[in-house]
C-alpha cells in the first residue's frame, strides 16, 4: 500500500482502513503477547512443537533412591538443577521488562509495515539490541532467550502487518 493509493478513497473505505489499521494492531500485540511465550516455553524443551517427545534415560538416572524408587530427573538429593533455556529463572531476571519490550517492537513493526515504512523494522531491531547488548554481553545464559523471543516477536508481527496490508489492499482496490 501507499500514500498515493489512499488519495483515491471515499469516507468509508478511509474508515474501513482506519478499522483495519487498529485491528491488525490490536492482533499482533494481544496475540503476540500469547505467542511468544509460548514460543519461548517450547523452546526450553528443547523438542520442536510437532517433534514425538522421547525422554533421554542416562544410566545414572536408574539408580534406585532412598524409598526404592527411580528418581526422576531433576529430583536428585542436592534439590535438581533449576529449568534450563529460555525459562531459566536467571535468564528471565536479567530480561526483566521483556514483555513491554516485545509489546512496543510489535506495536513499531506492525506499524511500519502498515505505513509502508519496512525500513522501520531494521529500527526497531537495531535499538532494542543495542539496548541490550551489555546485559546480554556479560549475561551469556539470557541470550538464548533474548534471541527466541525477539524472533518469534519479529516473525508474528510481520505476518500480522502483512496480513492486514493485504486487507487494506483488498479494501482499496
Amino acid at each position: 500500500m501507499t500514500w498515493e493509493m489512499l488519495e483515491n478513497i471515499d469516507g468509508w473505505r478511509w474508515a474501513g482502513a482506519i478499522a483495519i489499521w487498529l485491528v491488525t494492531l490490536l492482533l499482533s500485540v494481544v496475540v503476540g503477547s500469547w505467542v511468544v511465550p509460548w514460543v519461548l516455553r517450547q523452546a526450553s524443551g528443547g523438542d520442536l512443537p510437532w517433534a514425538r517427545y522421547e525422554p533421554l534415560i542416562l544410566p545414572q538416572a536408574l539408580e534406585p533412591n532412598g524409598d526404592g524408587g527411580v528418581p526422576l530427573p531433576g529430583e536428585s538429593g542436592d534439590g535438581g538443577e533449576p529449568p534450563s533455556g529460555t525459562m531459566n529463572p536467571h535468564a528471565m531476571a536479567i530480561l526483566r521488562g521483556g514483555a513491554w519490550l516485545g509489546i512496543l517492537e510489535r506495536l513499531a513493526i506492525t506499524g511500519a509495515l502498515l505505513a509502508g515504512y519496512p525500513y522501520g523494522i531494521a529500527v526497531v531491531v537495531a535499538i532494542k539490541g543495542l539496548g541490550r547488548y551489555a546485559e546480554l554481553r556479560d549475561q551469556p545464559i539470557a541470550s538464548e532467550r533474548f534471541v527466541v523471543g525477539t524472533l518469534a516477536s519479529l516473525i508474528w508481527s510481520v505476518a500480522t502487518g502483512l496480513l492486514g496490508l493485504v486487507a487494506i489492499n483488498t479494501l482499496v482496490v
